[in-house]
């Protein structure tokens, strides 16, 4: 029992010396699409729930305007379905250019 007790100490001691480098002090927040509009790329249909550059910005602009930025959460996380069907000439991976018109980089 009282190595128990001994372990238990030693482990409630160092639980509390964390390193104090400014870094994760609170967990990383954000927004990700794939939840709520898993793969919808349909824009004639849904135009306001297609992933899209006009649905990333509109998020990221929410994300200022309501506040949520205010209290930590600093990142739009482009998962899934921004892809073109077919790769550039250099054989890369390249954005839809109908449904990101402007490119991933400058997103």
């Amino acid at each position: 029992m009282v190595f128990v007790q001994l372990v238990l100490l030693a482990f409630l001691w160092c639980g509390n010396s964390a390193l104090d480098n400014g870094l994760a002090l609170t967990p990383p927040l954000g927004w990700m699409a794939w939840e709520r509009y898993r793969c919808v790329v349909d824009c004639d249909t849904y135009p306001d729930e297609c992933i899209s550059e006009r649905l990333f910005r509109r998020v990221a602009d929410l994300l200022v305007s309501e506040g949520y930025s205010n209290v930590g959460y600093q990142y739009i996380i482009i998962d899934d379905c921004w892809l073109d069907t077919e790769r550039d000439s250099n054989g890369a991976l390249q954005a839809d250019p109908e449904r990101f018109p402007s490119g991933i980089k400058d997103l």
